[in-house]
């Protein structure tokens, strides 16, 4: 991990973490609950024994999968900051009675699990940070397809770009404008929701996601467009 601590977004991420489910849930009108729902289900789909929620910041995906779960799956988030697997842990401390869920501080260039470890990798929101202008998007995307079985699932729930010019342009403009404000507004860091709305922007589009997956060695890539194409669900199968 020392390795990252001079990365931006490594500085970034660890101080937005008290008012980070606050700012998305305002800035996406509460949807993005429903979107990490349907991520979810895709990642239940091929029914997992072992699920990772990797960058799973406070944990909403993995608490979600494990709300439509039994305790025959086990459980596990990863992620680089801190102070974000602190939220995760006391948000998941009620269900942690009932099943074991495991938050573990890592890097997800190096993920500290053996060869096909897991039968389904979900990721909701932070592929955009693994994989957007980033020297490890390489490395990120072999880890994950590493730690899968044959056969297994990533799941990977992102911002997308519409199909519609008249669409993509209006949805540019609300994160140029709304989004980089009110994110800086209501958490007081400007720097990650400028990031937030820039990285969105100019993100890739689901034809440019899927040549990615399929070059590192995923195949039957699909995606399923969301509220407009504004977001999307893509999965690969290794």
């Amino acid at each position: 991990m020392t390795s990252r601590r001079n990365e931006p977004l490594y500085h970034m991420f660890t101080a937005v973490p008290l008012r980070y489910d606050l700012v998305n849930r305002v800035v996406t009108w509460g949807l993005d609950k429903w979107w990490r729902r349907q991520a979810a289900r895709e990642c239940l789909a091929s029914q997992p024994g072992r699920a990772l929620d990797l960058c799973c910041g406070t944990g909403d995906l993995l608490l979600n999968l494990a709300q439509l779960t039994d305790n025959r799956v086990e459980l596990v988030g990863l992620d680089y900051s801190q102070p974000m697997l602190e939220v995760a842990n006391r948000k998941a401390e009620s269900l942690a009675r009932e099943r074991k869920i495991l938050f573990i501080h890592g890097d997800a260039a190096c993920l500290p699990f053996p060869d096909g470890h897991f039968s389904c990798v979900g990721i909701s929101f932070a592929f955009r940070n693994l994989t957007y202008k980033n020297p490890l998007a390489q490395p990120h995307l072999s880890e994950v397809l590493r730690v899968l079985r044959d056969g297994g699932r990533y799941v990977i729930v992102e911002t997308s770009q519409p199909k519609s010019k008249l669409i993509r342009k209006l949805y540019h403009f609300y994160l140029r404008q709304f989004v980089s404000m009110m994110g800086y507004w209501l958490s007081g860091n400007k720097g990650a929701y400028q990031y937030l709305a820039e990285s969105a922007t100019r993100f890739y589009t689901s034809e440019e996601v899927k040549e990615m997956l399929v070059r590192v060695g995923f195949h039957q890539v699909s995606f399923r467009p969301l509220f407009l194409g504004i977001v999307g669900i893509h999965i690969a199968i290794k």
